[in-house]
């Protein structure tokens, strides 16, 4: 099945049910477990639970998405697919609250349900470009002695970040899709060529071509949609000297207004971010014009540029490899996005 005819809107949904909170069992997290580890030994597929793990004890994480040692968490309910299991619990007197969920296969088996968290980001249109793909992977590093290349981990995180911000209701168009990489979590993300653009188009091996192909796309639709509120995130991995470590930092068009109010309101969530949970650390990312970048000048929505960081060095490798740290990249992205409409 081909996804590039795909269009994405939490237009339907199915109803799945767990217990309320207060009856819910809770467990005490070990040094070393992560999400996955701590559902898996519960006897729990972390897959199908995953997104509700986060929403239920989301003031209990490290970083949106990591555990902390020693803390409690509460699990999420098995679902439930029978009426009688229904009916038992209701007996019980337990509280139950329905989950309105949705089915992705761009997004791989294990991700592909999207739960609704709100309706926030209704009737918004997000175009997100992840880069290189196709016959040019990008930057290159070499992580636990194995190549790895930009396209693979920017395309990651642009999956994950389509899904949060679905996940509020705002129609998603994944400019560059891989028919068989859904997100994945793991560290080393095998290296293809198969990655196409929008409508089964094929990436061009020269890189103006590629630019301009990408541009035509973002803009056509922009055009067929007309009146809506519209915007564009763009993402990639740097590549710099071995030695130097970068945080994430965001470029925007210099005349454009609405451009630069997105990538600041993503750029103060981040640094929101680093003060609550690296309070040590200071975060040196910045957001900036750059209009001298061929999507930044050429592409009609207000955008941003990300770029997630330096490929090549050790301590930025760990921020794009760890599968945890490109969920909370894509979360914090996502929470930027809904500061930017909203507002502060």
């Amino acid at each position: 099945m081909r996804y590039s005819n795909f269009t994405f809107s939490l237009c339907l949904f199915f109803s799945v049910f767990c217990v309320g909170q207060d009856s819910l069992k809770t467990v005490v997290a070990e040094p070393g477990d992560g999400i996955l580890s701590l559902l898996r030994k519960q006897g729990v597929d972390p897959y199908d639970v995953f997104d509700e793990f986060v929403k239920l004890n989301n003031d209990s994480l490290r970083d949106s998405v990591h555990l902390i040692a020693g803390k409690t968490y509460v699990m999420p309910h098995v679902k439930l697919d029978t009426v009688a299991i229904v009916d038992s619990l209701q007996q019980q007197s337990t509280e139950i609250k329905e989950l309105e969920s949705v089915s992705y296969d761009i997004f791989g088996e294990k991700h592909k349900n999207v739960i609704k968290k709100s309706d926030r980001l209704e009737g918004n249109v997000y175009y997100l470009v992840s880069g290189h793909g196709g016959p040019d992977p990008g930057a290159m590093g070499v992580y636990a002695g194995k190549n790895i290349a930009e396209d693979e981990y920017a395309y990651d995180i642009t999956l994950r970040l389509a899904k949060e911000l679905m996940a509020h209701g705002a129609k998603v168009y994944i400019i560059i899709q891989d028919p068989d990489d859904g997100i994945r979590d793991d560290f080393i993300l095998e290296i293809d060529h198969d990655e196409e653009a929008y409508l089964d188009k094929r990436i061009p091996l020269n890189q103006v071509a590629r630019l301009k192909q990408r541009v035509e796309i973002v803009n056509d639709l922009y055009k067929s949609n007309k009146g809506k509120y519209q915007r564009l995130i763009v993402t990639h991995v740097d590549s710099r000297s071995v030695g130097q470590n970068i945080d994430v930092f965001f470029y925007h068009h210099e005349h454009s207004k609405n451009g630069k109010k997105l990538a600041e309101s993503i750029h103060k969530t981040f640094q929101a971010k680093y003060k609550k949970y690296q309070p040590n650390r200071t975060y040196s990312g910045t957001f900036e014009d750059r209009t001298s970048l061929f999507l930044v000048k050429k592409t009609h929505p207000a955008m941003t540029f990300i770029e997630i960081g330096n490929i090549r060095n050790a301590k930025d490798q760990v921020r794009i490899v760890d599968p945890d740290n490109r969920q909370a990249l894509a979360k914090w992205i996502g929470e930027g996005v809904l500061l930017d409409f909203e507002g502060e």
